[in-house]
């Protein structure tokens, strides 16, 4: 049975809690480079410091606010070779003064989360937030993957809209794109949805009166944006699934559970799915209002199991207070802990821990400010009277409006430099862009039918190649017999979607379980591809995992996409040399003017 912390998550579960490995770059437990002193009295080192004292924690919050991309979790009253941890309530104090005057210093917002007490005292976590501007804000993209009627829709519609869901899918109508989707209640494409926090964790999300969001408003009075990715559950659709697991970087995933049906179908395909991709899993069990006791604990069960299967090999914790959330959310980024949330979407249970488990998420991807801009497109438009618009996300560096970058590649490898004539993040204008934010771009000179997924906009100074092939590592993950060269399957890599060929392998024959270097060449289009870039290999039941280790710019067009006379037939030359005239219709003439015999004569004629 898996663990709960802080109260019992059944009958017969033992409160053992699990061994969390500590982070140190959440959570600040003493001073970096103390002395043996010092850390005797690390406890205490926010207590009335010296002057010197407090610029060695100013300098040292400067960097964890810049490790942790603008958010940052202490513990106060906790120390390092301390017999005892915990603080006076005069000290505790004095502490939350100093990280008020630390947090006021470097330009922060600084909130207690929790006071908890300890054998001498008590103990407090505080989070610090680095104030942005009014056009700006802090973004954790969470994809939400699960079985078809797992309740995906459903739940993103009672988060982003603050009203719950009269048991018969009211709530996800709200969010669906397509007709056919409102008819079925199934999701076939790649839905977005976003929910605010503002400085103090609360949620800034206000329906009009006709039920729709105001996405400029929200983030202006955001200083955490959570970008929902509601990604499709159903089998036919498991390669938009695997596009939005990949194209659109998230930093999360949220996997649903339905409490009556456990752990069926496409479920664990999308664990799989997030483990190889190295993205962090929590897990939320719906429908509990609706779901017997004995199935419910049944599918419990099962979860657990797979949890801590020897291909997850996670700790699951099962979330029941507000102890418990700030104990998952601190240790999150550790990859080893998966909180189990367990809420219904019709009576609201629960779903106050989850907002705050969420409010307290932070984003992964490290922004790279310092390097030149790169840009991978997951999505294009034709706005009228705008132009070709483009949305994706800015891997590194910074982009500004007017900026001048290459898009492509196109059908021949080129890239065509093009200026940026407007920026939108969540349909809000911006004058910039850094690494880590998605944002949409209206460019100038050029035509929506040159753009496709899976290009790139990057600076002129990396005078960036296409590539027709490239070498990867992979790993088999299901394959009914085995796989040797020239076999294709499609290749999910960033933004990239498209089929490619095995040219080489290490290996003669490849099959599940079996670990390869190949050597691959595209179809269709070269690509613009990163080394250490991971990437998904599929075609039907066939799956596999790996990453590119080199790309090969200097490497030919492949034969069959060069034109060449001698691949036309001839009577297809002689035909197509030859100018086409339109033959009219006559008296008499069948078809199209086709050469009809005339009457009491032997001979043809035609009209």
């Amino acid at each position: 049975m898996a663990t709960a912390i802080g109260h019992d998550s059944g009958p017969g579960v033992t409160r053992t809690p699990p061994h969390v490995p500590s982070v140190p770059t959440v959570v600040d437990t003493a001073l970096n480079g103390c002395t043996k002193a010092d850390m005797d009295n690390s406890k205490l080192q926010f207590v009335s410091p010296s002057a010197e004292e407090f610029d060695v924690l100013q300098r040292q919050l400067k960097a964890r606010l810049e490790e942790g991309q603008g958010e940052a979790i202490y513990e106060i009253g906790m120390g390092v070779g301390c017999s005892a941890n915990g603080l006076q309530p005069d000290k505790m104090e004095a502490s939350l003064a100093t990280v008020a005057s630390l947090a006021s210093a470097c330009n922060a917002d600084f909130q207690v989360l929790r006071q908890k007490p300890m054998e001498a005292g008590t103990i407090a976590q505080v989070v610090l937030r680095r104030k942005v501007n009014e056009d700006d804000f802090l973004e954790v993209r969470v994809a939400v993957v699960g079985n078809v009627d797992a309740g995906k829709s459903t739940m993103l519609g009672v988060l982003t809209h603050g009203e719950l869901d009269n048991g018969r899918g009211m709530a996800r109508q709200k969010l669906f794109r397509h007709k056919h989707e409102i008819e079925t209640g199934r999701t076939s494409s790649v839905g977005t949805d976003i929910l605010g926090f503002d400085k103090d964790g609360n949620v800034v999300n206000r329906a009009d009166i006709h039920g729709g969001l105001n996405w400029a408003e929200i983030c202006r009075a955001s200083t955490k944006v959570i970008t929902f990715i509601d990604l499709a559950g159903h089998e036919k659709y498991l390669k938009t699934t695997v596009f939005g697991m990949t194209g659109h970087a998230p930093d999360f995933c949220m996997m649903m559970v339905g409490a009556n049906a456990g752990m069926i179908g496409m479920t664990k395909e999308h664990l799989g799915l997030a483990l190889a991709l190295g993205v962090p899993v929590f897990v939320v069990v719906t429908k509990i209002d609706m779901c017997p006791p004995n199935v419910l604990q049944e599918n419990l069960k099962v979860v657990t199991r797979v949890l801590k299967s020897p291909g997850c090999r996670k700790i699951p914790i099962f979330v029941q207070s507000y102890d418990d959330v700030i104990t998952c959310a601190t240790n999150f980024t550790s990859e080893r802990i998966c909180p189990v949330f367990q809420v219904s979407n019709v009576t609201g249970e629960n779903i106050g821990l989850l907002k705050t488990f969420l409010s307290l998420l932070s984003t992964r991807m490290h922004p790279h400010l310092d390097k030149s801009p790169k840009f991978q497109i997951d999505e294009s438009y034709n706005v009228q009277g705008v132009g070709a618009v483009v949305s994706g996300i800015c891997l590194e560096g910074v982009i500004s409006v007017n900026d001048v970058l290459l898009l492509g590649p196109m059908a021949d490898g080129e890239f065509l430099p093009t200026a940026i004539k407007g920026i939108h993040r969540k349909r809000m204008p911006v004058q910039e862009v850094r690494g880590g934010q998605t944002a949409s771009f209206a460019l100038k000179k050029v035509r929506r039918n040159q753009i496709r997924k899976g290009m790139v906009m990057v600076h002129p100074s990396e005078n960036p190649v296409a590539s027709w092939e490239f070498e990867g590592e992979i790993l088999i993950l299901h394959h009914p017999t085995t796989i040797s060269v020239k076999y294709q399957a499609m290749i999910h890599c960033g933004c990239t979607r498209q089929t490619a060929s095995i040219i080489s392998m290490d290996r003669d024959n490849i099959r599940t379980g079996d670990k390869a270097i190949c050597r691959f060449q595209f179809i269709k289009n070269p690509e613009y591809l990163r080394v250490g870039t991971r990437m998904v290999f599929r075609e039907g039941r066939t799956k596999a995992v790996g990453m590119v280790l080199r790309v090969f710019p200097d490497a030919s067009t492949p034969p069959a996409l060069l034109p060449s006379a001698s691949t036309v037939p001839p009577t297809l030359q002689h035909q197509t040399s030859q100018p086409r005239t339109r033959r009219r219709r006559g008296r008499g003439t069948k078809g199209l003017g086709g050469p009809t015999p005339v009457a009491g004569t032997g001979s043809t004629a035609s009209l």
